[in-house]
């Protein structure tokens, strides 16, 4: 688990990006006073409500509200996660990435599952070469066609039968028996004692984006079910994410520009054996949204292989219901289904490369697939056959995102159905896309003018206010005023780090209680002209300060009614009643 990024850094890091390139390199932005427009990229529209401002680093979507810094940007268009969208921006800048820090007790035991599992792939690949039992495996190796040179590329090894061996090898005491536990390998009985997870089986490591094995897939060597057995899910360990040989390929899925998705292990050993080096696997899992985002960033096209039978039918169409969402213009995804009881190992072998690749080149486009596969389920002669293709395709077609590809697709769908394509336009329109987001009722109550309120609202859309705001700490006294305290936190954000735009002050609260309602402060409307600001943001505070005056007051003259006042409090009432009357 990556240590906590330095509030600093993200500080620096917003300070030279400009967000307006960041969002004009993906979504053409046009210049709109002191501000840029575009139609948004998170939702449908004709005219343009997504509007980047430069002064505050900040982008807003008035149709469907969606708004954040360039960092949110790239978690939401680019479906990264922080981490990477920080990383992102750094590379952008020429920033370097800080040294991770944070929780050290996590970050420890991250470190020490790494090390666990990297013995045990070292322990694996000796019992291949060592083993007394190790010819087995051996004799199962070379009947597949796999050489000796492509499994040392691919480091793998061989977990002998038996109960103990991974544990009697390397479970040498307590604290490391229960390690291998945690990664997955050994596997922990209600007596307290311990066992090998993996036995008599062909183990493949998997490597995570960094290089760094974090688990592995084992291929059983009998009749054993199951076939293939993962690690399971661990802290360093996760197989919506992981892809089998991802790190290894990632080079060839660049520089051909495709990556190709097999379903099985030896489906990629055998490829690259024969020199299709960019093919990846999923970890015995569907493919996942996070697989397809990780394979896009590398290329612009992905190619599904799978078997000929219901199985393999039944995975790509999983597999295509997921990459409906991220299919934005300039991503083509596409199908090969190779014929039954064939897969990409038998079929290389027995055609070579050459005809691997035909095979790849003849690989169904995901528009043809999605549309024929749901015509073969109706009737096109008929009127009622028509309208079901429709109704199957509108919600599918729906959760690609806005642009050519939807349109077309639209386009083909209104040729097999024999309707106007304005027809099928109103028909489409009925249902919000998955992919969009729902825009915000006409009728939805403005926000509840309050001193706090606009005091926060001034300051996050103009931080150079906390100049003048004086001393707010004891504003937090205010008993009968929610949120002096937050206002108080923003106030001495500002002041500790001076010339934070309104994105780096937000980004100061991620993670937060308070996110969300700072960033709905940070756009709203409050209606003061921009010549105002620092006049309406001192008499919030002077009414805030003057409220605070009364509480005071009221609490010492209350106080006063029941028992006598000391001297401290009865000048504090002088003072306090006289401030009142000035």
């Amino acid at each position: 688990m990556a240590g906590k990024i330095p509030q600093e850094f993200i500080d620096e890091l917003l300070a030279r990006v400009d967000i307006v390139d960041v969002i004009d390199g993906r979504v053409p932005l046009k210049k709109a006073g002191k501000d840029h427009k575009a139609c948004c990229p998170f939702h449908e529209e004709r005219t343009p409500s997504f509007t980047v401002s430069p002064d505050k680093q900040f982008y807003h979507c008035f149709g469907c509200g969606v708004h954040g810094t360039a960092i949110s940007f790239l978690m939401e268009y680019e479906h990264m996660d922080f981490r990477e969208a920080v990383e992102n921006l750094a590379v952008r800048v020429g920033l370097e990435f800080p040294v991770e820090t944070g929780a050290p007790e996590i970050k420890r035991q991250s470190l020490d599952l790494l090390t666990i599992v990297e013995e045990a792939d070292q322990h694996f690949r000796l019992q291949l070469r060592k083993h007394p039992q190790a010819e087995t495996a051996i004799r199962y190796l070379k009947a597949r066609g796999v050489s000796g040179e492509i499994a040392a590329e691919f480091g793998i090894g061989y977990a002998p039968d038996g109960w103990h061996n991974l544990l009697d090898s390397l479970g040498t005491d307590l604290k490391r028996r229960q390690l291998f536990s945690t990664a997955g390998l050994l596997v922990k009985k209600e007596d307290g004692s311990y066992y090998d997870r993996f036995r008599n089986r062909i183990m493949f490591p998997i490597r995570d984006s960094r290089d760094r094995v974090v688990g592995f897939g084992g291929r059983v060597l009998g009749d054993e079910e199951p076939k293939y057995l993962n690690s399971p899910e661990t802290p360093v360990f996760h197989k919506g994410a992981e892809l089998y040989a991802l790190s290894k390929a990632r080079g060839a899925i660049k520089a051909q520009q495709l990556a190709v998705v097999v379903e099985g292990y030896m489906d990629v050993v055998s490829l690259a054996q024969f020199g299709i080096q960019n093919a990846v696997a999923t970890l015995g899992t569907a493919t996942t949204r996070a697989h397809l985002e990780r394979l896009f960033r590398y290329c612009p096209e992905i190619i599904f292989c799978f078997d000929g039978d219901r199985a393999g039918r039944d995975a790509a169409w999983r597999a295509l219901e997921t990459t409906l969402a991220v299919l934005r213009d300039g991503r083509q995804v596409g199908f090969l289904f190779l014929p039954d009881g064939q897969d990409p190992d038998s079929v290389v072998r027995a055609e070579g490369a050459t005809g691997f690749n035909e095979r790849l080149q003849g690989a169904a486009p995901l528009p043809e697939y999605l549309l024929r596969h749901l015509s073969d389920q109706v009737d096109l002669t008929r009127l009622d056959g028509r309208a079901r293709l429709i109704e199957q395709a509108k919600p599918l077609i729906n959760q690609i995102p806005p642009g050519a590809l939807r349109e077309l697709l639209l386009d083909r769908l209104a040729e097999l159905a024999q309707i106007q394509r304005t027809s099928l336009s109103a028909l489409a329109a009925n249902k919000p896309t998955a992919a969009a987001k729902t825009p915000p009722k006409a009728n939805q109550p403005p926000m509840r003018q309050s001193l706090v309120r606009v005091a926060l609202a001034l300051l996050l859309q103009h931080p150079r206010l906390a100049r003048i705001a004086g001393d707010v700490d004891a504003l937090r006294a205010l008993d009968s005023v929610p949120g002096v305290d937050l206002l108080a936190q923003v106030v001495h954000s500002v002041t500790e780090h001076p010339g934070l735009s309104t994105a780096a002050l937000l980004e100061r609260f991620r993670g937060t209680e308070h996110k969300k309602h700072l960033e709905k402060l940070s756009i709203w409307d409050h209606m003061i002209p921009e010549k105002h600001v620092e006049t309406e943001f001192r008499a919030t505070l002077t009414k805030l300060r003057a409220r605070l005056r009364d509480q005071q007051t009221q609490v010492l003259l209350d106080k006063s009614r029941s028992e006598p006042l000391n001297d401290r409090e009865k000048a504090q009432l002088r003072e306090l009643l006289a401030r009142g009357q000035a």
